[in-house]
């Protein structure tokens, strides 16, 4: 492929839409990956006009329906022969307990599941692409407390921020087993925490922490700075040696200790996989 073919999802967040422009001026070829047609329609218009980039395509995908993830990626299929970065980075946080269409609570069908069969549906164009596949996860999976036993928050009163927090978990513990299984193939897989960024988001957060929220709001950075990481990772060269590790800026931090724990991580790759099989079998 003459140029650095690039596929994201969650472009039209702040942080995502700062890294896209970023990645266009460097004349990647994006694929925005969007529930909604039309902002990315728009989306695209906005960064051929900041950029001059031209080669910006919009492919309709909502994560949370596994068949509509499906189909973005026989589109992707028809289109590319390898794509050389994924760029996983829709997040979606829900206040009250809601299912996808597959009978997944939302914020793991978002944040997780949709992603995970992605990748498993792009698999091949990714080791044609020696790809690095990108996850944006938080600092707040600190706060995790892993309950795959009950993924899907059937057992559980739902809590909208432990939600959130396990699936930003379940991002370090995906990106850990994209390195160890498909790193011999050239693959190569990045967990970040873009830091406390400043955005509209919030809803998930009790009344309490959305005032403590709002008191660190001068110590916050902003959305074109969160993105930078996320470029960072894009393009750097000789970053690949690093494969498997969580970054806060340029710099690798150690995570938490579930996010390195060996049998979660397995564990976690073993329940997605079972929720995925068998929606496809010629992928």
């Amino acid at each position: 492929m003459p140029f650095t073919t690039t596929v994201i999802t969650g472009a039209t967040s702040d942080i995502g839409r700062y890294a896209t422009i970023e990645l266009a001026k460097k004349d990647h070829a994006i694929y925005l990956l969007t529930r909604n047609k039309g902002q990315g329609e728009d989306l695209a218009r906005e960064i051929e006009a900041a950029t001059k980039n031209k080669n910006i395509h919009v492919v309709p995908c909502d994560l949370a329906n596994l068949q509509s993830v499906r189909d973005a990626a026989d589109i992707l299929r028809s289109s590319l022969l390898g794509i050389n970065v994924l760029i996983n980075g829709a997040t979606e946080t829900f206040a009250d307990y809601q299912e996808s269409i597959d009978g997944h609570e939302m914020t793991f069908a978002v944040n997780n599941l949709g992603h995970f069969y992605l990748v498993q549906c792009l698999m091949p164009m990714l080791e044609r692409g020696q790809a690095r596949i990108i996850n944006v996860s938080s600092e707040a999976h600190r706060d995790a407390a892993p309950r795959l036993h009950d993924i899907n928050w059937r057992k559980k009163p739902y809590s909208a921020y432990k939600a959130f927090a396990n699936s930003k978990l379940y991002n370090i513990l995906f990106t850990r087993s994209l390195a160890v299984k498909y790193g011999s193939k050239g693959i190569s897989s990045f967990a970040l925490s873009p830091g406390m960024v400043n955005t509209a988001g919030g809803e998930y957060l009790t009344k309490l922490a959305r005032t403590f929220t709002w008191l660190l709001k001068p110590f916050m950075t902003t959305a074109e700075d969160g993105a930078k990481t996320i470029t960072h990772l894009a393009t750097a060269p000789r970053i690949d040696a690093k494969s498997g590790k969580y970054f806060k800026g340029k710099e690798t931090y150690s995570p938490s200790s579930n996010a390195i724990d060996e049998p979660l991580r397995k564990k976690f790759w073993e329940v997605c996989e079972e929720m995925t099989s068998g929606i496809d079998d010629n992928i």
